[in-house]
C-alpha cells in the first residue's frame, strides 16, 4: 500500500510541476519564444522542448519505450550554460517551429503517461529505482521553473503576456544586527538509502565541528548594499578578488543586475514592472558582488558549514530539518517560497520563519551565497543515469548556495538540499549575508 500511495503521489507531483512550467511558457508572447534573453544561454524555444526531452531521455528505456524522434531527442538533450565564456551563435531559423515542438511535448506526455500507469509502483528495487527517476524528473523541471524565471525576468517586459497582478509587501522598519551562534556540529548531506530522495550532491551524511561565529540577522537590503556603493565599493580594487575585480572592469559592472537608474533614482526591474528600488527587499547580486560587500563591512560571507549551523542549528545541539522546527514549509508565514510571490519581500517580513538562534528569512526570498565552492562529501557517488549532473561542476568555479527563493519549489527547502553557481553569474535570485568570527 505505501509503495502505491508513493507512486500516486509522484503521478500527481509532476503533473504539478508540469503546470507550474506550462505557465511560464503561457506569460511569454508567441512572438517571443526564439527570444534570447540571456546571452549566454538557450533561446527560449530550446527550454520549451527540454523539459519533455529530459524526461522522455531519462524515462524511455526503463519504462520500454521507443523513440519517436531520435532528432529531436538530441536537440533537446541538454540545456546547460556554455563552457570557457563562449557564447552560442544559432539563429531563429534553426530552430523548428513552435508547432512542431507542442507536438513532440504532447507526444512524449501520452506516451509517458500510458506508461508511468500501467507499469504502476513496482516492487523491490525495480520500484525504487523507478521512484528515483520519477524524482529526478519532477525536481529538475522545477528547478527549469526557477531558472527560466530568472530568464524571463530579463525577457523586455513588452515582450510577456497576460502579466499577473502583484501584491507588495509592507513590514516594520529593519533594524539591522547579528546574532551569537556557539561553537556546534552541522551535519551535512543524508545518509545513504535512508528512504529519501536526494540529488548525488547530498550524499554522504558528514558532520562539522563549526567554531562560535556571529552572522547577519538579515539579508543583506537594498538599503544596506546602496551605503556600499554610495562609499566607492565598485570602484575600491581593495574589496574585490582578482577573478571578481576582471570581471567587474571587463563587463564595466557598477551596481546590481536588478537596479536601474532613471531620473537620478534607483529603481528596481520586477519580473512585470519597473518600481523605485524597495530598500528594504533583499539585494540580489553575484558572488563577487556579495563578497566585495562583505569585504568592505570588514566580515565574511558564511560557510556553507556556518549557514547550516545558523538554519538548522539548536542550542541543545539537536538539529531541526528546517529553521522554524519540523513543520513541512506550507504556511506562507514561514517564507517566501514555493512560487507564492513574484517578487521578493522585505527581509522581516517572516519572523515565523527564525531558527532557533535568532536569524531570520533563511528559506525563500532569495538564495544565500556562501564562502564554500561546490564539491562533493566525503563518499560522494554520481548517479549512474546521470553522471555529469554534480561532477561536471567539481570544478572549483562554481560555489554553493542555500536557502531558496520566491520561485523554489517547496521539496528543495530539505535541509540537505544544495545549489550552485558561478561567481560571476548575474541573473540569480541570490542574496547573503555576512559572518564574523
Amino acid at each position: 500500500m505505501l509503495a502505491t500511495e508513493k507512486h500516486t503521489e509522484l503521478r500527481s507531483r509532476l503533473n504539478g510541476a508540469r503546470t507550474e512550467t506550462d505557465k511560464l511558457f503561457g506569460l511569454v508572447r508567441p512572438d517571443s519564444l526564439y527570444e534570447r534573453p540571456i546571452p549566454e544561454r538557450h533561446r527560449i524555444v530550446f527550454y520549451l522542448g527540454h523539459l519533455e526531452a529530459f524526461d522522455w531521455n531519462l524515462l524511455r528505456e526503463p519504462m520500454g519505450l521507443q523513440a519517436f524522434d531520435p532528432g529531436f531527442d538530441r536537440l533537446f538533450a541538454f540545456g546547460i550554460d556554455p563552457v570557457d565564456g563562449g557564447l552560442p551563435s544559432d539563429q531563429p531559423s534553426d530552430w523548428p517551429s513552435i508547432d512542431e515542438v507542442r507536438g513532440y511535448n504532447q507526444q512524449i506526455r501520452r506516451a509517458l503517461d500510458h506508461a508511468i500507469e500501467s507499469a504502476g509502483p513496482g516492487r523491490g528495487h525495480e520500484g525504487e529505482n523507478r521512484r528515483v527517476l520519477l524524482n529526478v524528473a519532477i525536481e529538475h523541471r522545477l528547478m527549469h521553473a526557477e531558472t527560466l524565471a530568472y530568464m524571463l525576468h530579463q525577457l523586455p517586459l513588452e515582450r510577456k503576456a497576460n502579466p499577473p497582478s502583484v501584491l507588495r509587501s509592507h513590514t516594520a522598519p529593519v533594524a539591522p544586527g547579528m546574532v551569537e551562534i556557539p561553537a556546534g556540529a552541522a551535519t551535512l548531506g543524508i545518509p545513504r538509502d535512508n528512504g529519501h530522495f536526494g540529488w548525488d550532491n547530498e550524499f554522504e551524511e558528514n558532520a562539522v565541528d563549526v567554531p562560535a561565529f556571529a552572522i547577519d540577522r538579515y539579508k543583506v537590503s537594498n538599503r544596506e548594499f546602496l551605503r556600499f556603493m554610495d562609499s566607492g565599493g565598485y570602484e575600491e580594487r581593495a574589496f574585490w578578488t582578482d577573478p571578481g575585480w576582471s570581471w567587474r572592469t571587463e563587463h564595466n559592472v557598477t551596481h546590481p543586475g536588478f537596479w536601474l537608474r532613471a531620473d537620478g533614482r534607483w529603481r528596481l526591474r520586477t519580473m512585470f514592472a519597473e518600481i523605485e528600488l524597495p530598500l528594504d527587499w533583499p539585494v540580489y547580486v553575484s558572488h563577487a558582488e556579495a563578497n566585495a560587500y562583505a569585504r568592505w563591512a570588514g566580515k565574511a560571507l558564511p560557510t556553507e558549514a556556518q549557514w547550516h549551523r545558523t538554519a538548522y542549528g539548536t542550542p541543545r545541539g539537536k538539529e531541526r530539518p528546517y529553521p522554524w522546527g519540523s513543520k513541512a514549509p506550507q504556511a506562507p508565514s514561514y517564507g517566501n517560497f514555493d512560487f507564492r510571490s513574484w517578487d521578493p519581500a522585505c527581509v522581516n517580513a517572516f519572523p515565523e520563519g527564525r531558527s532557533a538562534f535568532g536569524a531570520e528569512d533563511l528559506l525563500g526570498n532569495g538564495w544565500e551565497w556562501t564562502a564554500t565552492v561546490f564539491e562533493p562529501f566525503p563518499g560522494f557517488e554520481p548517479f549512474p543515469f546521470y553522471p555529469g549532473y554534480s561532477a561536471n561542476f567539481f570544478d572549483g568555479q562554481h560555489y554553493v548556495m542555500k536557502g531558496g527563493s520566491p520561485r523554489t519549489a517547496a521539496c528543495m527547502l530539505r535541509r540537505s538540499f544544495r545549489n550552485w553557481f558561478q561567481p560571476h553569474y548575474p541573473y540569480v535570485y541570490a542574496g547573503f549575508r555576512c559572518a564574523s568570527n
